[in-house]
């Protein structure tokens, strides 16, 4: 499935993006521990997810079909999860057996996750070096999955420094923390989503947050609740910029997530010059969420702020986009997280870039953008869904047709992109060849 943009357009309405990716994830594995029933709404039915729903279900949890994004966990408590069937397939998803493999190190059973060419390339000694230090037997091939987990280990509590900000990493550990005998703690070098935190203490679970350290007491006990996802601000991202690109945009994003840990998009744009405006901002199960007016601005090159780094991790591919309609020179560092992305992004974002007439320097940590003219031409996704809706969104500041190439990951976060797309006003065309 490919995407063919026509130049121009803008960017007018009011729409509501799917469900945050990264809660969804959590709420599955986390209702399917639980004591009893969890009631969900907002969940993203994009195949990441629905890829962890499918692995617990495969270890006997019940999970109901979602349907508009409802569906019920009931819950087996920590120690309930049967055996699985077979091999644990979760497709392209990293969050999922990353996540997972901290989950399963403290099961009695034993369990092998695997995935999707691309997931099969990607590095995991960075989850299975503090897994192994708590009494975790993890076997790979080379450091890539397949993973295979062995049961009936007995975990121990560590006090985990992270050498890369990584909000997977620390959620791994957290989660085998649950499962683990003594205290579990994990200090981060710079902030990430802290959804995992949220999420355990909406379920019940006492966790300990003080001066970058986050940590828990193992053995404890969650328990079934009501979670509202709110809207995925790395969706929403995509909308941001291309309504802050294309001249004469006026777009509302209903529903969002603002967790201050995963706002660096907005005051990244908003130093860059976008305007941004926020509005009916309150509080949804424990998460913040607003609804953001985007409208067209002049927009500036940068130094991205390092420390904001983290809390666009996601959201960086959308964000040199913008660079590259900005005027002067945006500088990217600290950024090596995005090389073990579902591509490389740097890399993958310094082709396309080039593709389009923008010039580019790639550096081992990030990439110097400077802003020009962007031409028409053919984007390689590297099967990366955010590199594909990146590149979608040059389109309104394109001078000439650009050809998205092998789009279909992009159901993996954000199904139905294409027609919110068109809705509000891209000019864009899907087809198989």
């Amino acid at each position: 499935m490919h995407f063919y943009l026509e130049p121009g357009g803008k960017l007018v309405g009011s729409i509501r993006v799917p469900g945050d990716k990264s809660m969804s994830h959590r709420v599955i594995m986390l209702g399917a521990i639980a004591e009893g029933k969890t009631d969900v709404s907002g969940f993203l039915e994009g195949e990441d997810a629905l890829s962890t729903l499918g692995a617990f279900r495969n270890m006997g949890v019940m999970i109901s079909e979602p349907e508009s994004g409802r569906l019920s966990i009931e819950g087996v408590g920590l120690r309930g999860l049967q055996a699985p069937t077979g091999i644990m397939d979760v497709g392209n998803s990293g969050t999922s057996i990353r996540l997972m493999a901290g989950l399963l190190a403290g099961q009695t059973f034993s369990s092998v996750l695997t995935g999707d060419q691309s997931l099969l390339r990607r590095p995991m000694a960075r989850v299975i070096t503090p897994l192994s230090q708590m009494g975790a037997v993890i076997s790979s091939r080379e450091g890539c999955p397949p993973l295979e987990i062995s049961g009936g280990r007995k975990l121990r509590g560590v006090h985990y420094e992270l050498p890369v900000a990584s909000a997977q990493v620390k959620s791994s550990v957290l989660l085998a923390g649950l499962f683990a005998e003594g205290f579990t703690s994990v200090v981060e070098p710079a902030p990430t989503r802290n959804h995992t935190e949220r999420m355990l203490t909406g379920f019940g679970y006492a966790v300990e947050v003080e001066s970058g350290s986050i940590g828990l007491e193992g053995g404890g006990t969650l328990q079934g609740t009501r979670v509202d996802i709110p809207a995925d601000i790395s969706s929403a991202a995509f909308f941001m910029v291309g309504a802050s690109i294309a001249e004469g945009s006026d777009l509302v994003l209903e529903h969002v997530g603002i967790n201050p840990t995963r706002d660096g998009v907005i005051r990244i744009l908003k130093a860059m010059g976008a305007d941004i405006e926020s509005s009916n901002e309150r509080d949804v199960g424990g998460e913040p969420v607003a609804d953001l007016r985007i409208r067209s601005a002049p927009l500036r090159g940068i130094d991205i702020p390092v420390e904001e780094v983290p809390l666009a991790i996601d959201e960086l591919p959308a964000i040199l986009i913008a660079a590259a309609c900005a005027e002067g020179v945006t500088v990217l560092r600290g950024a090596e997280e995005l090389r073990v992305k579902e591509s490389d992004r740097i890399a993958s974002m310094a082709e396309g870039l080039t593709q389009l007439g923008i010039s580019n320097t790639v550096h081992a940590d990030g990439i110097t953008v400077i802003g020009g003219d962007i031409g028409g031409g053919v984007i390689a996704t590297h099967h990366d869904h955010r590199i594909a809706m990146s590149f979608a969104m040059a389109a309104l500041r394109a001078s000439d047709r650009i050809k998205v190439s092998d789009c279909a990951h992009v159901a993996t976060s954000f199904p139905g992109f294409a027609e919110l797309a068109v809705r509000v006003g891209l000019r864009l065309d899907v087809a198989d060849t």
